[in-house]
């Protein structure tokens, strides 16, 4: 199953950005008779304008992952250590997120009533809000299992609720923290549906909604080989991070599932 839903599509994205456009007309598993892959990915990456993509994505995912962390993080610890009615209700409500998708009307209409609709700081609030409950749901459980005694004793050592946080919390959240981190990029950094409808394209776009806007431009149309081209080139920061944190990935989603 993985080589036919991972592998097959992965082997026509490269096979058809290494061939020359006659050949790209019509995408298939077939070798290419002439190889031009230095050709396609500097033609994408010099006129498909990368570059500007690029530094657009990280001033919008790295924000929106600081933001998801240090906000989940706090109300993970609450949730986890304070317990009645009105904790459990904003603890299942906050989770809803896991459920239900975001109203993406509804989003743009709050962001231009704020004055912050087409900006990067709508795209990081959306985010933020969007991906706040994954890290909420997978901080909760794994403060869950964390001995409280270590807060008591930092608490006798005159240390107050901040201190405890940031010298005592923070510290044992590191694999869970690595894997929200590895999540919320790998989500933020391939979207281009809410991009589309947030930032409405221009100099802000980031690598997918840019690439959504030259696929439409002629330099684009029907060119699969710079499409294919560009799409494994955006992949790649992304499969870099999966490939060397994976084991923190399995780690942080199973260390808060057993007591």
């Amino acid at each position: 199953m993985a080589l036919v839903f991972i592998g097959v599509p992965l082997w026509l994205v490269l096979i058809t950005s290494a061939k020359p456009q006659g050949e790209a007309i019509t995408p298939n598993l077939a070798l290419p008779r002439h190889w031009q892959p230095a050709t396609n990915y500097r033609t994408s990456f010099d006129q498909g304008q990368m570059l500007r993509g690029f530094v657009n994505s990280v001033l919008v995912v790295v924000p929106s992952v600081v933001l998801v962390l240090l906000l989940g993080a706090g109300a993970a610890w609450v949730f986890a250590r304070r317990s009645g009615r009105l904790v459990s209700a904003a603890y299942a409500l906050t989770i809803s997120g896991l459920l239900l998708p975001p109203a993406v009307i509804t989003i743009v209409m709050e962001l231009r009533q704020l004055g912050i609709a087409n900006t990067r700081p709508g795209m990081i609030a959306v985010y933020t809000g969007m991906y706040l409950s994954t890290s909420i749901f997978f901080m909760t459980g794994f403060i869950r299992t964390l001995p409280y005694e270590l807060e008591e004793a930092a608490r006798i050592d005159g240390a107050g609720s901040w201190t405890v946080f940031a010298r005592i919390v923070l510290p044992l959240l590191r694999p869970v923290i690595a894997t929200a981190t590895i999540m919320v990029m790998l989500f933020a950094w391939s979207d281009v549906f809410y991009a589309f409808f947030v930032l409405g394209g221009g100099s802000d776009a980031t690598l997918p909604l840019n690439l959504y806007q030259v696929a439409s431009a002629a330099l684009y149309l029907n060119n699969w080989h710079l499409i294919f081209a560009y799409v494994a080139l955006m992949s790649l920061p992304m499969v870099a991070v999966f490939v060397i944190a994976q084991r923190r990935i399995i780690s942080g989603i199973t260390s808060g599932a057993v007591k």
